[in-house]
Order: C-alpha cells, then structure tokens, then sequence
C-alpha cells in the first residue's frame, strides 16, 4: 500500500475521532468543553442556554446562593458543590455566582 493512503487514512482516522470528542455538546456563546463523558458548562446571564447530550440546558439566575437551571423541560437549582439528576443527565455546580453557573454535565 502506498505511503500516501496510509498517511489519508490516518489522518481521516484522527479527525472523526477528534469530531467524536465534540458530539456530546453543542457550542454557542456560552464557554463549553467537552469529553466524551461529561461537559464543563459555564452559563452566564439569565436565559442563558446550551445543548448538552442533546439536552437544552438554561440558566435562570440565583437565589440564596442557588442556581436555577431548566432541564430537559424540568426546573432544578444546585448550590455550589451540589450535584443533582435532572432529566437524562447528572449536574454538578462547580461554582455559582449571581449572574453565571459552571456546572459539569454527564448522562445519568
């Protein structure tokens, strides 16, 4: 076999993986990153919103140190260092302040 169609094959080979990584999630102005388990989410400002798992996720603001989050249609809030189930997935706030969340998404 030629060098050349091993070097296209690899190199197909590692961009669908590399896209593979990204499927879980997808991107908007909001700052999300993603493995093939779980994504990092920070939501900023009210009525913010994320597609995660195929999973609309909104941010609705605090409230006695809680964020109030929509998930899949259902209403959840989770204070700092709380995790919850929500839907199809699994929320933990990693830090909430009182206009944004960074939260961890995971499939439950």
């Amino acid at each position: 076999m030629p060098a050349t169609t091993s070097r296209s094959r690899l190199a197909a080979g590692l961009l669908a993986g590399g896209l593979g990584l990204l499927a879980g999630c997808t991107f908007g102005s909001e700052n999300v990153q993603c493995s093939p388990s779980s994504c990092t989410v920070t939501l900023e400002g009210t009525d913010a919103q994320v597609e995660v798992f195929g999973t609309t996720l909104t941010f609705s603001g605090t409230q006695d140190g809680k964020a109030s989050l929509g998930v899949a249609g259902a209403n959840v809030s989770c204070a700092e260092g709380e995790s919850v189930a929500a839907g199809p997935l699994n929320l933990e706030c990693t830090t909430v302040t009182e206009d944004s969340v960074e939260l961890t998404a995971t499939l439950a």
